[in-house]
């Protein structure tokens, strides 16, 4: 700050003394306004250093980072250089026929995934995994052809199987003994006793079951010394004996057949042995039904239509006085019919009932087939 305490001095001195302070207080002021412009001139001489001062530091500071990028470039360069000379120098050790990157794949530099020829043998290997992997899915979501064969066979199977069991449930002595005593059974009206019938019928029925010849029935004869069955009976039961055999064989081949194919279901089709003795069931009661209304409607028809079937040669027919005649007449017939109908409609009825699709049935078997197919999969991933 300048100094005014001579400004308050000069101030107050006298009038009197005006003339001798005049140029004192003259020579004062000048000597200020002297001493005020060298004080701003050294203010202005120091704001240009200041600013000299700055500039000159953004120049240093400026040269140092320049320095410092040039430093860090040049380093850059001698460590590539270096990288360079030591890949040159492994090369040359490797011999003439290393090319340098040979072993190294391409690198994306935008994704930094490989795209050399090893990038396009994984994207290959990937690719086949893929397909083999959708190929397993679909082969174990597939149901296999042969486990639908299967099931048909033996829905088909079913009611051969079953009628051929309820037959040979009615051919035995026991059925005979139970329909000579039961009550109501017409009686022979040439002589024959229950005891009598009882014992040449047991003949008849052993013929038809064993493997004797015909002889086995032609040489019977009666108490008197007469043949019991005629030449004609004879014939006619030899060819009763052959078709129940060919159907028996028949039924046990479906049988085994039938085994095999539940094996296979058991392990490749959960719940196919279900559906298809359901079907199998459903189908031999339709048939049953069928075949019960039609012999109860017109039961010499059905009769005459199924011996005709089976015995083209029209041997079946005899007269009323024949063994045959007299052992099975007419109502035995119907009786063995209705009771094999009976056989094979309670049995089906059992059948449908233990293999009815129900709800908790169905989510067992959905079990079971994911198991299944799990197991597949991970037999198809061993391989």
């Amino acid at each position: 700050m300048p100094n005014l305490s001579r400004y308050d001095s000069a101030a107050s001195v006298s009038p009197a003394d005006d003339g001798k302070a005049a140029a004192p207080v003259a020579g004062g002021a000048a000597a200020a306004a002297e001493g005020t412009g060298d004080r701003n001139a050294a203010d202005a001489s120091r704001t240009v250093d200041a600013e000299t001062s700055r500039d000159a530091e953004i120049s240093r500071d400026a040269e140092t980072s320049r320095s410092a990028e040039i430093s860090r470039d040049t380093g850059v360069a001698r460590d590539a250089g270096a990288s360079g000379t030591e890949a040159e120098n492994a090369d040359a050790d490797r011999g003439p026929w290393y090319a340098s990157g040979a072993g190294h794949p391409e690198t994306d530099p935008d994704t930094g995934s490989g795209t050399g020829p090893d990038a396009e043998a994984e994207g290959i290997q990937d690719e086949e995994a893929q397909r083999r992997s959708l190929e397993r899915e679909r082969a174990a979501a597939a149901k296999p052809v042969l486990a639908r064969v299967i099931q048909v066979m033996i829905a088909v199977f079913f009611p051969v199987m079953l009628l051929a069991a309820a037959i040979r449930a009615v051919a035995t002595p026991m059925f005979l003994w139970i329909e000579y005593h039961r009550p109501g059974f017409p009686a022979d009206s040439f002589g024959f006793s229950a005891e009598d019938r009882m014992t040449y019928g047991s003949y008849a029925v052993d013929y038809l079951l064993n493997f004797a010849s015909p002889r086995y029935l032609g040489d019977l004869v009666t108490p008197d010394g007469d043949p019991l069955y005629l030449a004609s009976e004879v014939s006619h039961m030899a060819d009763v004996k052959m078709v129940l055999g060919i159907a028996f064989l028949s039924a046990v081949g479906m049988a085994l057949l039938s085994i095999a194919g539940g094996i296979y279901l058991a392990r490749r089709c959960p719940g196919g042995i279900r559906r298809a003795l359901f079907a199998g069931a459903a189908a031999t009661l339709a048939l049953i039904v069928a075949l019960l209304v039609a012999a109860v409607l017109a039961w010499e028809q059905f009769f005459t239509q199924v011996h005709s079937i089976f015995f083209s040669q029209g041997n079946w027919t005899f007269r009323l006085d024949d063994t045959l005649i007299r052992l099975f007449p007419s109502q035995f017939w119907m009786d063995s019919g209705g009771t094999v109908a009976g056989i094979v409609l309670l049995a089906s009825l059992i059948v449908l009932i233990f293999t009815w699709p129900t709800k908790r049935r169905r989510e067992r078997s959905r079990l079971a087939r994911e198991a299944a197919r799990r197991r597949y999969l991970e037999s198809l991933e061993s391989f």
